[in-house]
């Protein structure tokens, strides 16, 4: 596989190393140094692209790969609020999008079984549920794409929770996350459930960046030759 890697970074340089040991060819690193090499010519070049930058280029650069006809597989997050234009061009230029706000397969592992415990809290409303989210220094949004993704999870399935808030304070129908940002931790995510008797907390832990880039790595491979709009639910089989 021709792999373009987009945002050459921490993430992007850990997922070339897995890539060249996988026997992929890299063809093209995109990074804040030569930013203007990334045109529609030099992306043409590659089977699949891996793109994990910022959140105020990165709608840019998936439009420009969906019009150089290579699918592209995204991490950035920060920028949903601007999916509905990215999936139009999508479907217009009939490329191939895989996004997740975390691609380590334990945390899409822990998404699932935040849908079932938020289900089965729905006959017990002596629960009520927080989350908190800690990341190194260098992450950019607060709270994180994978917490706001865990919050929807309940947001969908709590029936008397119907919106996330970002701090301590929240109203009944809101679930609180509280972002913590310190050191290098590469990510720890809980879902914590309280009553009056007891307390259950659903907690990921990663412990380094790897689980993530070979995860991001996995979707490339998956994504060569595809088109359509794909999450790691769809990679993993999770329903």
């Amino acid at each position: 596989m021709k792999l373009a890697i987009i945002g050459y970074g921490k993430m992007g340089r850990t997922i070339e190393e897995f890539a060249r040991e996988a026997g992929h060819e890299i063809v093209l690193t995109i990074g804040s140094n030569n930013a203007g090499d990334l045109t529609e010519d030099r992306l043409k070049d590659a089977d699949v692209a891996v793109e994990f930058t910022r959140p105020e280029v990165a709608v840019e650069h998936l439009l420009l790969c969906f019009r150089a006809g290579v699918p592209v597989v995204s991490g950035t997050t920060g920028w949903l609020d601007e999916l509905e234009v990215v999936l139009q061009e999508r479907e217009k230029q009939q490329g191939g999008f895989f996004y997740a706000s975390n691609f380590s397969i334990g945390v899409n592992l822990t998404f699932a079984v935040n849908r079932v415990l938020a289900r089965l809290m729905n006959d017990h409303d002596q629960y009520e549920v927080t989350m908190r989210e800690i990341h190194h220094t260098q992450k950019l949004d607060a709270p994180s794409g994978t917490a706001i993704t865990l919050a929807e999870g309940i947001t969908v399935y709590l029936d008397r929770k119907n919106k996330w808030v970002s701090g301590a304070e929240a109203k009944p129908s809101e679930v609180p996350i509280i972002s913590e940002r310190t050191g290098d931790v590469p990510g720890t995510h809980e879902v914590t459930y309280r009553s009056p008797i007891d307390t259950i907390t659903l907690k990921h832990e990663a412990h380094s960046r790897e689980g993530f880039a070979k995860g991001a790595l996995k979707a490339a491979e998956w994504m060569n030759g595809r088109s359509g709009y794909f999450g790691m639910a769809d990679l993993l089989g999770i329903k």
